[in-house]
């Protein structure tokens, strides 16, 4: 259960981050609502999945992690920002120590 809770907590940091660029500086009212709405719907539900007993360093680790990989590939396919070497060598960095952080024991 923690685990599909943290994936919520995932999808609310996707969806802020997002609106974040589309808010222009918080110039956007909806956009800037839902900034607000999101982060603390994110926040609140990585809390739940750390009360479930998730570790705090997988969970972290496993939300900043799949977050900055769905945003890095949002800005390139949706918002045209740019994608190198250097970049996808970045996110698979992350993503391996997500995954070392995750064989190392995630759950008690």
């Amino acid at each position: 259960m923690a685990w599909l809770i943290l994936a919520g907590a995932i999808i609310a940091e996707i969806t802020a981050t997002t609106a974040l660029k589309l808010s222009d500086g918080f110039t956007h009212k909806g956009w800037s609502l839902a900034v607000v709405a999101g982060y603390a719907a994110a926040f609140a539900l990585l809390g739940w999945a750390l009360k479930l007993q998730m570790e705090v360093g997988t969970a972290y680790a496993v939300w900043s992690g799949a977050g900055t990989a769905v945003i890095a590939a949002i800005g390139v396919l949706f918002l045209g920002e740019t994608f190198s070497l250097t970049k996808i060598a970045g996110i698979a960095l992350i993503i391996g120590g997500v995954v070392v952080l995750n064989l190392a024991g995630g759950t008690h």
